[in-house]
């Protein structure tokens, strides 16, 4: 008698983004969700789960450039409330694309990040033409505003600092653009995949490159042709990414121990990322303490800040909801944030960075971040 096989799960549709120029109407960005929903309703319609919508601006200095800062962030705030109104949640690209850019805009995002709870937002640390000396100065005083400014310091995980970053990335805080709008990216959450590929392929890294390729190309072939036919339906133009990034899901650090037998953090651990991310591409971003696993490793100083630098080298793409301690300093936000300019420039590299003071903590405190996603977890001392 023969046995049914288990059915293949589809991956779930992390996020449908679409990238708009926005002017201050808001039926731009009500008119996007209109293209965003019918994506989302093709890949229910598929058998797919979608978990969020979003919507990314043009950076928001473009439009309320001019404005006094009463009036701005009133704008700033209907884009808020609409994210709520509408199920969405709106990023305000980037404060800062440019070194030379004006750079009274980044106080204005401390504000902004300090006082509305859901609003998302960046600056661009480095890119082709070299590092962004003056935003790394403003995005750590930005980072320590915040921290000390919204509540519990949580304004800090809806903004990110990003070194080579390309344009109409699906995924926040860091997505922005600056060129064409009416476009849209789609997120697929592929880490039930890259898990059993590293149990099946354990310490076998030439078998498991054409295991994981083919098994991620599977994975992706439906949300390409959805794509496709949102495009071919709509005008706009996109594309479908990967992502490792899994809330309360399948833990890309077990499919990292899986593969070494070891602990995430042990001898092979950067082997197994190199591997992933050849496959994977920028959608390897794990987040220390947005999966339960990695918080844990963490808590037990089983990898470290260097361990993030150095996995960042091969391709995970960054510092992602890294704890600090409360009474971190600007001159160490500001070398944190020089090293992942540095680093991505000289490996040529998309890195980010996503760090979270937490307030009243010192090292050897457990965070408290109550009320989220994030998984708490021990703060170290910054060495």
């Amino acid at each position: 008698m023969s046995t049914a096989s288990a059915p293949v799960l589809n991956p779930k549709v992390r996020t449908i983004t679409g990238f708009v120029q926005f002017n201050g109407d808001l039926t731009q960005v009500t008119n996007t969700l209109t293209v965003l929903r019918k994506a989302k309703t093709e890949f229910e319609s598929s058998g797919y789960e979608v978990e969020t919508l979003r919507v990314t601006t043009n950076p928001f200095p473009d439009y309320v450039n001019g404005m006094p800062v009463d009036k701005a962030l009133a704008l700033l705030k209907q884009l808020d409330d609409l994210s709520v109104q509408e199920g969405c949640t709106v990023n305000i690209g980037t404060a800062m694309l440019n070194d030379s850019d004006d750079p009274s805009f980044m106080p204005l995002l401390q504000q902004a990040l300090s006082t509305l709870p859901h609003i998302e937002a960046s600056a661009i640390i480095a890119d082709a033409n070299g590092i962004h000396w003056k935003t790394i100065a403003l995005s750590a005083d930005l980072v320590k505003y915040v921290s000390e400014h919204s509540p519990g310091g949580l304004g800090n995980m809806r903004f990110a600092v990003s070194a080579m970053q390309d344009e109409y990335s699906p995924f926040f805080p860091g997505s922005y653009f600056n060129d064409e709008g009416e476009q849209f990216g789609i997120g697929i959450e592929c880490a039930s995949a890259v898990n059993d590929i590293l149990i099946k392929d354990k310490g076998n890294y030439v078998g498991a490159i054409p295991d994981l390729t083919a098994a991620l190309t599977q994975q992706m072939a439906i949300p390409n042709a959805v794509s496709r036919k949102v495009e071919q339906e709509t005008s706009w133009n996109g594309g479908a990414e990967a992502t490792t990034a899994s809330h309360g899901g399948i833990s890309i650090a077990s499919a990292v121990e899986a593969y070494t037998g070891e602990k995430f953090g042990s001898p092979g651990t950067l082997t197994a990322l190199l591997l992933i991310a050849n496959v994977v591409g920028p959608g390897l971003m794990p987040g220390v303490m947005e999966d339960k696993l990695l918080a844990q490793r963490w808590a037990e100083g089983a990898y470290t800040m260097d361990s993030l630098f150095a996995y960042s080298a091969v391709g995970m793409a960054g510092l992602d909801t890294v704890p600090l301690p409360g009474d971190v300093t600007l001159g160490q936000l500001k070398r944190i944030f020089s090293d992942v300019a540095l680093l991505a420039t000289k490996c040529n590299l998309p890195i980010s960075a996503r760090l979270i003071p937490a307030p009243g903590k010192i090292a050897g405190d457990m965070t408290d971040f109550g009320g989220t996603d994030l998984f708490n977890t021990i703060v170290h001392r910054l060495s």
